[in-house]
């Protein structure tokens, strides 16, 4: 009876653990848990715009179409997102309050909307506010105040995005600086809007413009993540500009760097702010490189940001080759009367801005309007009448239903649906394809999320392996598309 007991025990025990593997006793992965499911977003060029989608997460698999984990990690990605401007904030507010809501919850929510966690604000007035003005156009730094404009229109659209996803991060820009404090080529004063440079004797009062702009938005409920010194330094034309060259952003650095220590203001200084072709002046080639070899100059930059409107974003490559520890952002992108076709931006701007910048340590993108109206509207005499917000609301009705959504509200949307605020971009290996770029992330809280782009004529099919599950993907032609999943 006893030997039987034995036996019985013995076999008992066996079964169990060949049912039952010990992940510590024999060290093999655990499997995937059973049941999960990987969601799918997809747009293409033929009618798909965002479409959700589910596929079964599976075993790890070797199948020829599979992409793995090298286990190399790189940059931490911070978010994606759109420029709040006072045109935005204006047509915004000419919503009825329910459509609003529900359409920047749509933007920003994480649990209902795309999650976008990353905005540009504008230091004062830009070619898309209701007039030109700074918060000091008094003379005198003690007449530093907020101003009506921004606390009629940018402030109560703020409140609304910060009850909704309260971990938006800010980027803001000056497009000018008061004028009071601008002088000529000469050195003599310069009372306008358009062009001039930053007076030497003024770097004192501009830094501490800055740092009480900060504060005052910081005391409002808004954290400033990071500041540029000067919207397009080298475009001296706009309705509202200053023309900074990189000597002169360098210098002023010197000055508001300190300034940002001694108020003890966590926020980033991110140098440079314009075009990959450094609008072709010959001087002003290299602009960010220039400002870091100084060393002085930058201990108080965290890194540079870039817009498109000139050269290609393969110039990244040389300025994190160089300067590594400096943190890169895409700050500035329109698409507008001269370029705009859905089925081509929709496409090139994602693998040009998007999955272009992050290839090359990019922590974060945003894009110019989120909300324009069907007139292009409202812009400033002098500044761009032809761009087209990222979406467009008919001024007639200014309702939910009459908004369109034009490709860089797509572009947007694929980024941060699946990747949250601290990503960070993984070594991949295996399957790849001319004309299908991918790039795997883990998300702080252990999801994966995929991003993917098919340029090619035929459907693709790709598979990304981890050592305990698999996803598979096909990615229609002319398409991009965007994985989200957990183990």
């Amino acid at each position: 009876m006893m030997q039987v007991r034995f036996a019985f025990c013995l076999l008992a025990a066996l079964l169990t653990a060949a049912a039952c593997p010990s992940n510590s006793d024999n060290g093999n992965p655990a499997p995937a848990p059973a049941g999960n499911r990987a969601v799918v977003y997809t747009t293409n060029t033929s009618g798909l715009r965002f479409q959700e989608s589910h596929v079964t997460v599976e075993a790890a698999t070797n199948d020829p179409f599979t992409v793995t984990l090298t286990g190399e990690t790189f940059q931490t990605v911070e978010g994606f997102g759109f420029a709040i401007t006072q045109a935005t904030c204006y047509n915004l507010l000419q919503m009825p309050a329910g459509d609003r809501t529900q359409f920047l919850t749509e933007i920003f929510s994480r649990e209902k909307g795309l999650g976008s966690s990353l905005i540009r604000v504008c230091i004062g007035g830009s070619d898309f506010s209701l007039d030109e003005f700074t918060w000091c156009d008094k003379p005198g730094i003690g007449n530093f105040a907020v101003h009506p404009l921004d606390q009629q229109y940018l402030f109560p659209i703020l409140d609304e995005i910060y009850a909704i996803n309260p971990a938006v991060k800010i980027i803001g820009s000056p497009w000018s600086c008061p004028r009071w404090m601008k002088i000529d080529s000469r050195g003599l004063p310069f009372d306008s809007w358009t062009d001039g440079h930053l007076n030497p004797d003024c770097y004192a009062d501009y830094a501490t413009y800055f740092v009480k702009w900060i504060q005052e938005m910081e005391k409002r409920g808004y954290p400033i993540y990071a500041i540029t010194l000067q919207n397009e330094p080298l475009n001296p034309g706009n309705s509202m500009s200053l023309y900074m060259p990189w000597q002169e952003q360098r210098d002023f650095l010197k000055v508001v760097g300190p300034a940002f220590a001694q108020a003890g203001l966590k926020t980033k200084i991110l140098v440079f702010d314009h075009n990959y072709n450094f609008d072709n002046i010959a001087s002003q080639n290299d602009y960010p490189l220039h400002i870091f070899e100084d060393t002085e100059a930058s201990r108080y930059t965290a890194g540079s940001a870039w817009h498109n409107y000139g050269g290609n974003v393969t110039v990244l490559d040389r300025v994190h080759e160089r300067y590594p520890e400096k943190e890169i952002f895409f700050t500035e992108a329109s698409i507008g009367t001269w370029n705009y076709q859905y089925e081509s931006c929709v496409i090139n701007d994602f693998r040009d801005i998007f999955l272009g910048t992050l290839a090359r340590f990019g922590r974060g993108v945003t894009l110019w309007n989120l909300m324009l109206d069907d007139k292009r509207s409202p812009y400033r005499p002098g500044g761009c009448s032809t761009c087209y917000g990222a979406v467009s609301i008919a001024s007639s009705s200014y309702s939910l239903g009459s908004i369109s959504r034009n490709s860089h509200y797509y572009n947007v949307a694929h980024c941060s649906k699946v990747l949250l605020p601290g990503a960070v971009r993984l070594g991949t290996k295996g399957y790849s394809n001319r004309g299908l770029t991918y790039q795997w992330y883990r998300n702080p809280d252990g999801s994966y999320g995929v991003l993917l782009l098919n340029e090619n004529d035929v459907e693709a099919k790709i598979i990304f392996s981890t050592s305990r599950s698999s996803v598979t993907c096909k990615i229609p032609p002319h398409a991009l598309q965007s994985v989200l999943w957990t183990e």
